[in-house]
């Protein structure tokens, strides 16, 4: 097998080009909260202006937080292609470079998508600009583990053994847990954009809840061996999600009931944006526990050998 080298540039790319784009999920979670998405009437301008030459005293109320969007995409976009091209000169997995490839198809899509919302008037691109970003998130968030010292230098080792069941029962449980989320994350993207739906968002917050307790206890049940995996990402996702749960309660409080009206607009906006965000953290922390475990878990294979054998001599 190939030797494979740790870049230390490479991966550091890959976390700043992450933590852009989850300040970008923010600051669009703060748009949608605000009902600034539409505070620029025009796309790829900003009111006649080259996005880039916009004057910065003209950055005021919905306009700040929209445009502050567009050019936080715009680094995105380029930190995306940065990435891709360290990728080219630093790795020689081809599968990763094709994820690099898929990241800067993914940023440009997105970017298309947003501005569909402005030209066209549809909440349907919203919905899809919302989605795609937090797929885009967990991609990057991928290409950064793939690319960590952590996942190549024990490339032709497990972290771990456990039995074939209970990999398996650990693998296929953190995998629906990540798929619940992102199904929640679009059902909440289609509640913020839309109003509707929400019966759905708390069916799958349920869902979602009752994986992670499962996924938690079955991690705790397995005493030493856990140890020697970890449990910090178990319990950042459990941490988590008690914080989703009270961000989603006071969402709901401040957003959908008469008592709504006693909070003040800021505070509103910051639990709402604040739940956006830790969706994306959510989906991430089980999207890379997922690989972790399919990675970094050996199942222990037996042989079978007969029992019963006749040894016949000459």
């Amino acid at each position: 097998m190939k030797q494979i080298s740790y870049s230390p540039w490479l991966h550091r790319i890959a976390l700043i080009t992450a933590g852009a784009t989850f300040l970008l999920i923010v600051i669009g979670g703060i748009v949608t909260s605000t009902e600034s998405g539409l505070a620029v009437p025009d796309w790829p301008t900003t009111f006649g202006y080259n996005m880039f030459l916009y004057p910065l005293s003209e950055m005021v109320g919905g306009i700040l937080y929209e445009h502050s969007h567009r050019l936080m995409g715009s680094l995105v976009g380029m930190l995306t292609i940065v990435l891709l091209v360290m990728l080219f000169v630093k790795e020689t997995r081809k599968w990763v470079i094709w994820l690099g490839i898929t990241a800067l198809i993914g940023v440009s899509v997105q970017g298309v998508l947003g501005g569909l919302r402005v030209t066209e008037l549809n909440p349907n691109f919203a919905i899809l600009h919302a989605c795609l970003a937090q797929a885009f998130f967990a991609l990057l968030c991928g290409i950064c583990l793939f690319t960590s010292s952590d996942w190549i230098e024990n490339q032709h080792q497990s972290e771990t053994n456990v039995d074939n069941v209970t990999a398996k029962k650990l693998r296929r449980l953190s995998l629906i847990t990540t798929c619940l989320i992102y199904i929640q994350l679009i059902f909440g993207a289609i509640l913020r954009h839309t109003g509707n739906r929400l019966d759905a968002h708390l069916l799958f917050a349920f869902l979602v809840a009752l994986h992670i307790f499962l996924l938690m206890r079955r991690f705790l049940s397995l005493g030493e061996v856990s140890q020697d995996f970890g449990l910090q990402l178990p319990l950042i996702l459990f941490g988590l999600l008690l914080v989703q749960l009270l961000l989603g309660f006071g969402a709901y409080i401040t957003k959908l009931t008469v008592f709504g009206e006693a909070v003040s607009t800021l505070l509103t906006d910051i639990i709402t944006t604040s739940h956006v965000a830790v969706g994306a953290l959510m989906l991430v922390s089980s999207f890379v526990l997922t690989l972790k475990l399919y990675r970094f878990t050996k199942e222990t294979i037996t042989e079978n050998i007969p029992v019963n054998t006749t040894l016949v001599t000459e």
